[in-house]
């Protein structure tokens, strides 16, 4: 292949990076976090599908590599626009999918849609990658493997820009746009028409780019291109309320974030119903287009139910207190600390997008601009980690809405302000006498409050602090549990003014260090005091761990290794689950991990095809290597691969989270330079002879040290500024990914003579295997955590070694 067409195969590879990660936005706004999760599989398995089209299809094979390109580039535009149009078309509706079976065949077609376009970049790859000697010498397929992963890499970077710039709308567009420019240098010089056509078409994507980036900027409201969300979003049923108007609307790199007024928003989580003023009037904010947070329009002196929230006893019992509010949404809990007299508070947000929609939409009441506050931009827990200050209060206020533990829709959501460590250094930010309280959702039976018990009471224990049942108080409401952590222990006095407190306000008690039985199930009054008697036993456990273990829910606690705080399945629930499918409005009828093992048998019985049908349709002997490698060695050496690279990539994106504080960035700074540097690897392995049993043992050994010495290296780097969070990274990846990009090509060496069939059929197994391994992954890490997975993706490398 020529260096234009090598250029090509880098633009192509960016164009479906880009596509993969603003995937994963457009389905975790328009459908859920489950949906978000699939763009992976639907990349590689696009890929893997590629692979086995190119083995099956000798007239792909025979023709130049740089005339499939030209097509696939085609190919890749037409196929994006046409999955965008029919994803946004087909009435699939995720929550009703338990009962009725046309669902089955929408997402089915809704599956295969998004799936084209990954087909036709896939293709163009492996064209250059399988071209024949005619065409470019066998030295030159490492240099088309390395264009392809440095095109991936800048296509990471861009889908991070562009997300910014225009949302997903324009990042759809543009990464059409950059998978159609190699058409601009591969198409035939005659007929010129053809060329300025494909200029001409070219000039009009990048001005569609630009209106739609001049759109997001000016935070009109407007989504772009038809995009549509699924009818069950919070903001779906809030642009059904009649007179609702959108007030702000933007994209970033992040999130959508809108803001809306008129759609009857009315939340004041925890309110007690002794009080009977009036709310103040509020807008709703959507994050991602689910459930609206709200904007609440009172100044501070005007909040009257301040009084009647749950977390306000904090501030009666630490009066004129220096208060730290971590990630307050639409500002609720600021107005709170400053309506109950908190002489300063400091606000801390991840999403400065979600800063600027209530400095737009609250104008004189926003809550974030009175002069008491200082707001900090920054992940919550790089925040905790580089703060020195002490506060008497922390707070944690309610800002998820609420969710079913039944319906594991957010199961497989990462949530690191919900783990042990950070509990830990949220107690770290304590004056001596300091409280930090925290409101959650009730569930039946008590599951979200007993985790976070546990993880508060682990907490304490790490940090000396004694018997955590003596510093705990908790009390619930109607619909949620408030827990105020004293870590200094509780005055009588204080005890007393706590209890008055909930009586005024019908709150039951749940737990203080001298509760009476007599004292819970008083006022919102329960068949029996559940969350009480549960309490009662975890405390009274000599072996929490085996309290633990015997609980119908999981509820052991969220640690920075496994941070999946709304993970509550246990197997024991199957049966139960699969009896309310089709009689329950949870998507899916149950867990989110259940969807998992759905998804896994789906691409299983999929790869496993696209692994097999060139076998059953090419001529004998032409898929195995000239004879010299056996079929299983090639499955066991390409698949492998595929398994080993997925293992290494998905659970260092998960772990990164922790270090820059969302899933975007934590995508881009870990798939960017592990592609880049992947790259090198590969060009080391063009220009040096590279023994593979070095290779694969320095691989190993980096990967298991990786595993084991990472949470530490995230711990000691955590606090630091962001320019040297990302050097410790970036360094931190460097070894593992150069030595990561030296298998493929080795691989591809050794099955040379079989031709350009073995080498598509390489292809093909790579993807299929890394499509099952990033399903298998995501359920690894949600049982034995991203340590397990890490060690397990060691050991799949060592398993390809084997077979080399």
């Amino acid at each position: 292949m020529s260096r234009r067409g090598t250029w090509g195969v880098a633009m192509l590879a960016a164009a479906t990076l880009l596509l993969e990660g603003t995937l994963t936005r457009l389905l975790a706004v328009a459908q859920f976090y489950h949906f978000a999760f699939l763009a992976i599989s639907l990349a590689l398995l696009g890929f893997g599908a590629s692979g086995t089209l190119l083995s099956v299809a000798p007239g792909l094979r025979r023709a130049s590599a740089e005339r499939v390109l030209l097509g696939c580039s085609v190919g890749f535009a037409a196929a994006t626009a046409i999955a965008y149009t029919i994803v946004n078309l087909l009435p699939f509706d995720a929550y009703s999918i338990a009962w009725d079976r046309r669902q089955i065949g929408l997402f089915a077609a809704y599956y295969l849609a998004l799936t084209l376009p990954f087909l036709c970049g896939g293709l163009g790859i492996a064209a250059g990658l399988a071209a024949g000697d005619a065409e470019s010498a066998d030295a030159t397929r490492p240099r088309v493997y390395a264009a392809n992963l440095l095109g991936s890499a800048a296509g990471a970077l861009m889908a991070l820009a562009a997300g910014e710039l225009a949302g997903v709308p324009g990042a759809v567009l543009i990464a059409a746009l950059i998978g159609f420019l190699p058409v601009l240098w591969l198409a035939p010089a005659r007929p010129r028409a053809l060329r300025s056509a494909a200029a001409a078409l070219a000039v009009l994507m990048s001005a569609g780019f630009a209106v739609l980036a001049g759109l997001n900027l000016s935070a009109s409201g407007r989504w772009g291109l038809g995009m549509t969300i699924s009818p069950y979003k919070g903001l779906a049923h809030a642009w059904r309320v009649r007179g609702a108007q959108t007030l702000f609307g933007r994209w970033d790199a992040l999130s959508r974030i809108d803001v809306v007024a008129g759609a009857g928003t009315r939340a004041l989580p925890g309110l007690s119903y002794a009080c009977s003023d009036l709310p103040p009037p509020q807008l709703g904010l959507a994050r991602d287009a689910d459930a609206l947070l709200p904007i609440t329009l009172a100044r501070p002196e005007e909040f009257a139910l301040g009084a009647c929230l749950p977390e306000t006893l904090a501030f009666a019992l630490r009066p004129q207190a220096r208060a730290l509010i971590l990630e307050p949404g639409g500002g609720l809990g600021i107005l709170q600390a400053l309506a109950a007299g908190a002489s300063q508070v400091t606000a801390v947000t991840g999403n400065p997008l979600e800063r600027q929609a209530v400095a737009i939409a609250a104008g004189p009441a926003d809550p974030y601009a009175d002069p008491r506050v200082r707001t900090v931009l920054a992940p919550v827990r790089a925040f905790l980690a580089a703060d020195r200050a002490t506060y008497e209060v922390v707070f944690l206020p309610l800002t998820d809405p609420y969710r079913p533990v039944t319906g594991g829709a957010y199961s497989l959501a990462e949530t690191y302000g919900l783990t042990v460590e950070a509990f830990e250094a949220a107690l770290a930010r304590l004056a001596p006498d300091g409280l930090l309280v925290i409101t959650r959702w009730l569930q039946t039976p008590p599951s979200e409050s007993l985790r976070l018990i546990a993880g508060l009471a682990e907490a304490l224990e790490r940090r000396g602090a004694g018997d955590p049942a003596r510093v705990l108080l908790a009390y619930r409401g109607i619909q949620t549990i408030t827990v105020i952590v004293a870590p200094g222990g509780w005055r009588a006095t204080e005890l007393a003014v706590a209890r008055d407190f909930l009586a005024n306000r019908r709150y039951d008690l749940v737990w203080a260090t001298d509760i009476r039985a007599d004292e819970t199930n008083r006022f919102n009054r329960l068949p029996r005091p559940a969350d009480y008697e549960a309490l009662r036993a975890m405390f009274a456990a000599a072996d929490r761990r085996a309290f633990y273990a015997d609980y119908p829910f999981a509820i052991a606690p969220a640690t920075d290794d496994r941070p999946f705080f709304f993970h509550f399945f246990r197997w024991s629930q199957t049966t139960e689950v699969l009896a309310l499918l089709g009689h329950t409005w949870q998507p899916f009828g149950g867990s989110g991990y259940l969807v998992l093992f759905a998804l896994l048998g789906l691409v299983l019985l999929l790869g496993a095809g696209l692994i097999v049908v060139p076998l059953l349709l090419a001529p004998r002997g032409e898929v195995g290597a000239a004879r010299t490698v056996p079929l299983w060695r090639m499955v066991l050496y390409f698949g492998g691969l595929g398994v080993a690279f997925m293992f290494v990539e998905v659970p260092l994106i998960q772990r990164y989270i922790l270090l820059f504080g969302h899933a975007t960035y934590a995508f881009s700074v870990v798939v960017v330079p592990l592609l880049l540097l992947a790259s090198i690897g590969t060009r080391i392995v063009e220009r040096m002879a590279v023994r593979p049993k070095w290779a694969f043992s320095a691989l190993v050994l980096l990967i298991a040290l990786s595993a084991l010495a990472g949470p530490r290296l995230l711990a000691i780097s955590l606090g630091w500024p962001l320019a040297l969070r990302l050097l410790i990274a970036i360094g931190a990846l460097a070894p593992v990914a150069v030595l990561m990009g030296m298998p493929f090509p080795l691989g591809l060496a050794r099955i040379e003579g079989a031709g350009p069939r073995a080498i598509a059929w390489a292809w093909a197994i790579n993807g299929c295997a890394s499509v099952v391994a990033a399903v298998l992954a995501a359920i690894a890490a949600l049982s034995w955590g991203f340590t397990v997975v890490l060690l397990l993706g060691a050991a799949a490398y060592a398993l390809a070694a084997l077979a080399s």
